[in-house]
């Protein structure tokens, strides 16, 4: 049993991986040992990794490491990609878990992979296990709050997957705006790398990614615990070297 900690902007993804099967996944506002205690007294997991875009409780480290042998995600974390970004030190540990978890997932295959998260990230993996690096975006909340934010009359609004093409009210509008034109950033970024690697997988995941599953054009493979997967291999492989 492995435990995986997914630390985000947001929230906290927890998850218990055996072989290849996610026994339990479960999301938190907020972490903090009163939550984990339960999970391995059930599960009793052997080895952990934590990886934090957010910060990281005071204490959880601490307390994770007299319980579990446990890898904290970084920049030198070793992986089963070779890295060609130019500053991998400045690469978050979310990103490279995402291409990874494809990676294992479609060995040997050229690979876009959309994160729509709180920013909405793309990266690239070429067929021979190189990681190439990306693009990210604002991701759709970070949108509607640009739109309220620095205008002095639009309101703040939730996302909604029913958004229509052409809004007939100020908030239909604004929905129409920025969902549809995620959707269209998303097409052009995957028809544009489609022409570059042949072949090219393309998954979608994150925690928007319902907002666009069946709005693009083009064909593609939602996985919502692709994070858990890459993160898994990561810690594995870890404790192979």
């Amino acid at each position: 049993m492995n435990l995986i900690i997914d630390i985000g902007n947001t929230q906290t993804k927890v998850a218990v991986v055996e072989g290849e099967e996610i026994k339990k996944y479960e999301a938190f506002k907020r972490l903090d040992v009163n939550l984990l205690e339960p999970i391995l007294l059930n599960f009793a997991p052997q080895k952990a990794i934590l990886g934090a875009v957010g910060e990281i409780p005071q204490g959880v480290v601490e307390w994770l490491k007299e319980r579990v042998k446990l890898h904290v995600a970084g920049p030198y974390s070793l992986t089963p990609l070779i890295n060609d970004y130019s500053t991998p030190q400045t690469l978050g540990f979310d990103r490279i878990a995402v291409a990874v978890g494809a990676h294992y997932l479609y060995p040997g295959r050229n690979l876009l992979v959309i994160d729509a998260g709180t920013a909405i990230t793309y990266e690239v993996v070429t067929s021979n296990g190189h990681y190439k690096g990306g693009a990210i975006s604002p991701g759709l909340r970070l949108r509607f709050q640009a739109l309220h934010a620095h205008t002095a009359r639009l309101p703040l609004i939730d996302p909604n997957p029913d958004a229509p093409l052409v809004g007939t009210s100020t908030t239909e509008c604004i929905l129409s705006g920025v969902i549809n034109g995620a959707v269209g950033e998303m097409d052009g970024f995957i028809e544009k790398i489609s022409s570059i690697y042949d072949d090219c997988v393309v998954v979608l995941t994150g925690g928007d990614s319902k907002f666009f599953a069946n709005k693009l054009k083009n064909s593609i493979f939602v996985n919502p615990y692709l994070m858990v997967l890459g993160l898994n291999r990561i810690l594995e492989f870890n404790v192979e070297k």
